[in-house]
């Protein structure tokens, strides 16, 4: 078994004391991309993509688990099933039966906080770059969307290597807070996440975003190849057509310097919400993290 996991006060909070999470608030209640869910504190796969489905409960909802691996248990109220990592003993959710969702009939209510999921080696995906303030509130947006299948905040375009948040924070190093996205293009496109990625932050804003000013808080957008550049280009072009003011700053992809560790899912970790991002629709259709793909 892998060595156990350092967990933070929210997911002390939810694996050891058995809370849950706020509803439609986790990280993977609308993902859809192939490959297994894990424990978070062990590591030990728990759950196939294959078998979640979109309950609309609020949680990640799975119809079936690995053999062998979940334990049932009477709850302490008395009145549900309680379902735990049978390796480490982590609290996971509740399990009901009857609801009709899929044929099994059976639904695995589960929190995204005590799960972590590894994508399917086998996916050819594509990597982007995105600087929208505090990357904290870029990766809650962008990773919440589903055919993302990996986020780390780092920084980028400056002059430093192997930078340190104090240093990037001192100004002077040149970098970017940043996002670095791998993504299913079979799922999401590169212009769905362009999209969201100028809904969730404020792209007229010149010297930060919100209350963090500062050159490291710019909005950008950091392009892998020609045709990345191509469509932020049409995009940035599409929203000063309807007459938008864009400060976001167009540069080629350099090197990403990974953040520490403690930057990493902050507000999943953390059980809060981005204080300087926010949802606001500016194009036409549903956004991407609200529409979860469908199983057939």
């Amino acid at each position: 078994m892998t060595k156990p996991k350092q967990l933070s006060a929210f997911e002390t909070y939810v694996i050891d004391k058995k809370g849950t999470e706020p509803p439609f608030s986790g990280l993977y209640t609308y993902t859809d991309a192939p490959g297994v869910y894990v424990c978070k504190r062990c590591e030990t796969p728990l759950y196939r993509s294959e078998d979640k489905f979109p309950s609309h409960c609020g949680w990640p909802s799975f119809d079936d688990e690995i053999p062998g691996t979940v334990e049932h248990r009477p709850d302490a109220d008395g009145q549900r099933v309680e379902i735990l990592c049978k390796s480490c003993g982590a609290h996971l959710g509740h399990i009901f039966s009857g609801e009709g969702f899929t044929p099994k009939n059976v639904r695995h209510c589960v929190n995204s906080v005590s799960l972590t999921f590894k994508a399917r080696s086998d996916v050819k995906t594509e990597t982007a770059i995105f600087a929208s303030g505090c990357f904290w509130g870029t990766e809650y947006f962008l990773a919440r969307v589903p055919g993302v299948l990996q986020t780390k905040v780092g920084y980028t375009g400056g002059h430093v290597d192997h930078p340190t948040y104090e240093q990037v924070c001192a100004k002077k190093t040149g970098h970017f807070e940043a996002l670095e996205v791998v993504f299913d293009p079979t799922l999401v496109s590169y212009e769905s996440l362009v999209r969201i990625f100028f809904e969730t932050h404020d792209f007229s804003q010149r010297d930060g975003q919100g209350p963090d000013i500062g050159p490291q808080y710019r909005s950008a957008l950091f392009y892998a190849n020609d045709q990345q550049k191509r469509i932020a280009e049409s995009m940035i072009e599409r929203l000063q057509g309807m007459k938008h003011e864009v400060a976001t700053e167009l540069k080629p992809a350099v090197k990403f310097w990974p953040a520490e560790d403690y930057h990493q899912h902050y507000y999943e970790r953390k059980g809060d919400q981005p204080y300087c991002h926010a949802y606001r629709k500016i194009f036409e259709g549903e956004a991407a993290f609200l529409k979860p793909n469908r199983r057939a």
